[in-house]
């Protein structure tokens, strides 16, 4: 996977990490910015003041083999843009020079860690690889405390880098309980929201749900609501109409003015903008794109709203059954995906075919705008299916993306009509006679069909940004 994909995986992954927050009844408190009297160490003269003020780093005694133990807190950090993490990696670096002459032992609290605070991936590899060796060879223990998915995500990022003599130094605890059988548990700093953390987790296991926080009950939606309702309630609410006046909106604006924009969906957008957007929409506002001035914007709503669909576009029913696509022999997956999607409610199948309509749209200029089918797989897969419980696991994604790849590049075969199911053959015939079951670059002719105009030209091939052994 590439890195815009692993960055996007990132976020799916830390927003489920805030759900299951959310669910145990964790209310996140404001931060609170220590005052220089907090702590006697501490005063405005200090080189990294406007790190070190936030307590992200603590040195917290040592463990019980004598090593000098640093806590990471990502509960401390601040969102994103009101720190500098370039200066936090030279506050890092700042103090484990303090250290690294000795054996040390690092402690990561990873609860905390969110879409409004993480770095960038990209960092997180600069970061890595700023450290060397002699930061490395006295570095006894790195523990993870609450680990999730997020953490598998990055594994996959840097175990590349990560060599088999550090990757043994990695130690993972779920509970804090299992970390203070390494510790000095009256030195060991934990930060008070990871102790609440760890507590629920804990009466959780133990089979006692904790008691729900008192709020309100759900508002029922608005008459005018896009976001977070269901497809019938959509259906029901526009007069019988199928497509959602949102999913519309804008597939006729981007079709209008963004076929060939470079990286059309794979760009993010302010969160602020897009909140705005679905307040205008859910409240039946009339929401102009213009006045934003990126095309970038309605790409965004279009994904936010496959994503916060109570049942995703595919349902939870075909989960299953697209994941085994990758069993099925290459020239039959084209049959497959027909298959599959005739058990699809009637409504769901309208949606589904319109999208992917525009999304074969998208990849025939993907000489311009670089998205061909590969790509747009890419980035809609994860908001065209999921599991009921949990988050998709890394290995899912290969089928998850090949069969939203095969419904894009194949578009005219898979949501074919009932007469026209005899012409199957022949299109996934062509699928298994390729490298591979899906498109590298530009899509070929298929039986039946015009050149196409934006075709590139013979020998000329888009990167993809899946690699070759993720097939």
């Amino acid at each position: 996977m590439s890195q815009p994909d692993l960055e996007e995986l990132a976020e799916i992954e830390l927003q489920g990490d805030e759900e299951k927050a959310a669910a145990l009844s964790i209310a996140r408190k404001p931060l609170v910015v220590p005052t220089p009297g907090q702590d006697p160490a501490l005063s405005v003269n200090h080189p990294f003041y406007d790190v070190a003020r936030h307590g992200i780093l603590q040195v917290a005694g040592e463990d019980r083999f004598g090593r000098r133990v640093i806590t990471f807190s990502c509960c401390r950090m601040p969102p994103s843009h009101e720190l500098n993490h370039r200066r936090l990696l030279e506050y890092l670096k700042h103090t484990l020079d303090q250290y690294v002459e000795s054996d040390y032992t690092i402690v990561y609290f990873h609860y905390g860690l969110n879409s409004r605070n993480k770095p960038s991936l990209g960092w997180l590899q600069s970061t890595y690889k700023e450290f060397d060796r002699r930061y490395k060879k006295n570095l006894k223990a790195l523990y993870v405390v609450h680990p999730t998915n997020f953490i598998k995500v990055l594994w996959t990022i840097f175990k590349p880098l990560i060599s088999h003599k550090f990757g043994r130094k990695v130690i993972y605890f779920n509970y804090l309980s299992e970390l203070r059988e390494h510790l000095k548990h009256g030195q060991l700093i934990v930060p008070p929201e990871v102790l609440r953390y760890d507590e629920k987790l804990r009466n959780l296991h133990r089979g006692r749900v904790p008691a729900p926080a008192k709020t309100p009950p759900p508002r029922p939606p608005l008459p005018t609501q896009q976001f977070g309702v269901s497809l019938q309630y959509l259906k029901d609410k526009n007069q019988g109409e199928l497509i959602p006046p949102v999913l519309r909106f804008t597939v006729t604006y981007l079709r209008e003015k963004g076929l060939r924009t470079e990286g059309l969906f794979r760009r993010s957008a302010s969160v602020h903008t897009i909140r705005e957007i679905q307040r205008l929409y859910n409240q039946g506002k009339p929401v102009n794109f213009d006045d934003y001035g990126d095309v970038h914007i309605p790409a965004v709503i279009l994904k936010t709203f496959l994503r916060e669909l109570p049942q995703p576009l595919l349902t939870f029913t075909a989960y299953e059954q697209i994941l085994g696509i990758t069993s099925v022999e290459s020239s039959l997956r084209v049959t497959r995906c027909h298959q599959i999607l005739q058990s699809l409610p009637e409504h769901n199948y309208a949606v589904l075919s319109y999208l992917m309509g525009f999304l074969h749209e998208v990849s025939r200029e993907s000489i311009f705008n670089k998205m061909n089918s590969s790509n747009l797989a890419c980035v809609f897969g994860l908001n065209l299916i999921w599991p009921s419980q949990g988050a998709s696991s890394l290995s899912a994604l290969v089928p998850m993306n090949l069969f939203t790849e095969l419904l894009i590049e194949y578009y005219e075969m898979v949501f074919s009509t009932q007469e026209a199911r005899g012409g199957l053959g022949a299109g996934a015939v062509e699928a298994g006679e390729r490298s591979g079951p899906v498109s590298r670059g530009r899509t070929p002719r298929r039986p039946g069909l015009a050149p196409r105009a934006s075709a590139a030209p013979d020998g000329a091939r888009e990167t993809p940004l899946v690699p070759e052994a993720s097939r």
